[in-house]
């Protein structure tokens, strides 16, 4: 994972904004077929998947906002640095999760490893658990008449 991350330029925000623009209107389509033109005329007619149009919306969107854009496969190892950088933590903290056995990791010589899918599944859990706890303060705050 380790690459250069660029942010977009404006004119590639601007290219962006109008393309998401287009995108939205068929992002829930079960399959799509789209003209490619190259900026030496030459075209073709391709046919994607939504799965894909909806990912090209994402990604379009987040570039009109000026943000950079990064694809990772599912199966990617990721460093102790890289996954506490997608779960905003310290590494330390993230070194201490594993060790918990709350993240599954696995070893590279002396190196601790953790599969991307793992993480993901570890940060949907958090997600989860944290939206139940606001729901039972919220229901619970009600009850109270707090709320």
């Amino acid at each position: 994972m380790n690459q250069i991350i660029e942010l977009p330029t404006s004119q590639e925000i601007e290219l962006a904004k109008q393309s998401s623009r287009t995108l939205a209107k068929y992002a829930n389509q079960d399959r799509v077929t789209l003209k490619i033109t190259g900026e030496d005329g030459q075209s073709e007619d391709i046919t994607l998947p939504g799965h894909i149009m909806a990912m090209l919306l994402k990604i379009s969107t987040e570039m009109s906002q000026g943000k950079a854009i990064s694809l990772i496969p599912i199966n990617a190892e990721l460093t102790t640095q890289e996954a506490a950088n997608m779960m905003n933590v310290s590494r330390p903290h993230l070194v201490k999760l594993l060790e918990q056995e709350t993240i599954p990791f696995h070893k590279v010589g002396t190196h601790r490893r953790i599969y991307l899918e793992d993480l993901l599944a570890h940060i949907q859990e958090n997600d989860e658990a944290r939206s139940k706890t606001l729901d039972e303060l919220a229901a619970l705050s009600q009850d109270l008449g707090l709320y």
